[in-house]
This record gives C-alpha cells, sequence and structure tokens, in this order.
C-alpha cells in the first residue's frame, strides 16, 4: 500500500504542464505536493524542506534538469537524506538515459508516456527511496551512538591507558584530595620530542608501538596508586599524591626519566629511542590549589625548559 503522504516536488517552467503532472500525481491519492517553476525555486523548497521525489523537466532555462540533478545531490550530502530524482523528457535512446543516469538521476519518464506512466514509477521510487532513507536515519544514529561513546570515553584504545579526559578527571580528584587534607598534587607530563622526526621516517604502525611501549614501561615505573594517562599522541601525563611536596625534586623522577631516554623500545622494525622531556608541577596547600586545566598549562610551559636543557624541570605551582 503506498504512503499517500510521501513528500514531493514538481518543477517544470511551463505552468500548464506543472499543472498536469500534478493532477496526474493527485489522481492516485497522493496529497504532499509542492510545486516550483523554476529549478532554483525547487531548490529553495528542497532547504526548507526535503521531498522524498522529484519530478522536473528535463528542459528548463538557466538550470536544466541534469543540472538540477546535481545541485539536488549535493543537497543531500549535507543530511541524512535522500531525494528520489525523476526528469520528464521527449529524449530517447541510450546515450541521453545514460548521460541522465550519470548525472544522478534516478529514472526518467517520457513526456508521451506520462499519464500511463507517472504513478506506477512514483510507486516504485516511494519504495526505493523508503529504504534508502531509513537505512541513511539507522546509519546516522550509530554515527551519533559512536560520537556520544567517544566523547564518554576515557580510555585510550591504543595504550588502553586513560585519555585527556580521565586525566583532567582524575587530577580534579587529586587536586581536592590535597585541598582537604595534607601533601601535594604532582603533575608529570611527559612530552615525546622527537615524536614529529620519527613520524616522518616510520610508519604509523611502529610509532604506536613505540607508543605502547611507552605506557607499559609508566606502569612498571610508577606506584600501584599513580595515575598514568595518554592525552596526545605524543604526550603520556603522571599523577601522583605524595605525602609532602619535599619529595618532588629530580632525584624522585630521575629512573622514570632516564629508562625512558636511555632505554630503546623495541618494534617490528628494530630497536627505537625516545627523546623525552619531563615537566613536573607541585601544589599543596602552601602554594594554593588551582584548578587542573591551570595546573596541565604550567606543565606545558615547563616542557619546553625541559626540551631545551635536557633534563627534569620542576617548579611549584603559580598562579
Amino acid at each position: 500500500m503506498p504512503r499517500l503522504d510521501v513528500p514531493i516536488v514538481v518543477v517544470d517552467d511551463a505552468r500548464f504542464s506543472n499543472t498536469m503532472i500534478g493532477k496526474t500525481i493527485r489522481s492516485g491519492g497522493y496529497t504532499n505536493i509542492r510545486h516550483a517553476t523554476s529549478a532554483s525555486e525547487a531548490l529553495k523548497l528542497l532547504e526548507e524542506a526535503p521531498a522524498d521525489i522529484l519530478i522536473a523537466d528535463w528542459l528548463m532555462p538557466e538550470m536544466d534538469g541534469l543540472q538540477l540533478a546535481q545541485r539536488v545531490r549535493q543537497i543531500d550530502e549535507t543530511g541524512s537524506h535522500y531525494t528520489y530524482v525523476i526528469l520528464l523528457t521527449a529524449k530517447e535512446g541510450n546515450e541521453a538515459l545514460s548521460k541522465a543516469f550519470e548525472e544522478g538521476v534516478d529514472d526518467f519518464i517520457n513526456k508521451s508516456e506520462m499519464n500511463t506512466q507517472l504513478l506506477p514509477r512514483i510507486s516504485a521510487a516511494q519504495r526505493s527511496v523508503d529504504i534508502v532513507n531509513r537505512l541513511m536515519k539507522e546509519n546516522q544514529v550509530l554515527l551519533d551512538a559512536n560520537q556520544k561513546l567517544r566523547n564518554l570515553s576515557t580510555v585510550d584504545s591504543l595504550t588502553g591507558l586513560g585519555n585527556l579526559r580521565y586525566c583532567i578527571r582524575k587530577l580534579r580528584d587529586t587536586l581536592k584530595h590535597t585541598e582537604g587534607r595534607e601533601g601535594a598534587t604532582c603533575y608529570l607530563l611527559l612530552n615525546m620530542s622527537n615524536f614529529p622526526e620519527l613520524e616522518k621516517r616510520l610508519s604509523r604502525e611502529i610509532t604506536d608501538q613505540i607508543s605502547m611501549g611507552i605506557g607499559r614501561r609508566l606502569r612498571q615505573l610508577v606506584r600501584p596508586l599513580d595515575v598514568v594517562s595518554r592525552i596526545s599522541s605524543y604526550e603520556f601525563a603522571i599523577i601522583m599524591h605524595v605525602a609532602d611536596s619535599g619529595h618532588c625534586v629530580p632525584s624522585s623522577f630521575k629512573r622514570l626519566f632516564e629508562s625512558l631516554n636511555n632505554k630503546e623500545f623495541k618494534t617490528s622494525a628494530g630497536f627505537v629511542p625516545a627523546q623525552v622531556a619531563l615537566g613536573v608541577v607541585y601544589a599543596d596547600k602552601k602554594t594554593g590549589v588551582p584548578d587542573a586545566e591551570a595546573m596541565m598549562m604550567q606543565g606545558k610551559k615547563l616542557i619546553e625548559q625541559s626540551n631545551s636543557a635536557g633534563k627534569i624541570v620542576i617548579a611549584a605551582y603559580r598562579p
């Protein structure tokens, strides 16, 4: 049973033809029909509200049916919708048919056969477009769901460590703990400074293996309750809560720093060295407890110094 409220747009610059097409469609019981007397007017109608079926004359001034079909496809690309395009024409032959299909036309009817062919073609078009649009909507639902999952995810898919979102959340929790009790929060930012150079000469597979190696090594080097995250393709962060800010000194992190810089990482392309800069920011009640983003921003600044000096750079948080 055809859906009689299927949205249809009819475009023909000849008003008499336009009226006759509409009359033929209505004789089949269809009710949701809009009319346009030019291609530009039809495009405006489609921008206002999509149509499932567009019926257009092939030969029109300014923009013909084929050009209109091209524009309709461009509109369709911007949304989860497909418009079934039927052209009415006096043209005949395989060449005309091939040209129409190449330009994105779905079907065309010879004007001499319109009275007998239009309604059956509309019925067939409706079945096809309903299937296509349902699949496109279902696909969009899946895409939206995947995007929501990505937005909610706190796990770095490559290393299994926390991601940036997880890092921020954990840093906020640790700072809140420091503010309410004793001790200090240490935020360690590790930057693989030779990553851009490695990307140029090694495949993505190899650089991923290096990143995974860094993640594994960091987990082995930190305490069980310390938080390790991969916050970008070339940056890792560690969040620690220590009993006293006096523990936030270079010697406390020397083993970690040297292990990353002095021991190469095994990959399928052989052993590859990493050059890692390390900036450490700490905060306690004496320094004032900042928000997580401010602390991370200061860590970024220390990384620049660590890269230049080739050593660990540590600083108390400064507003």
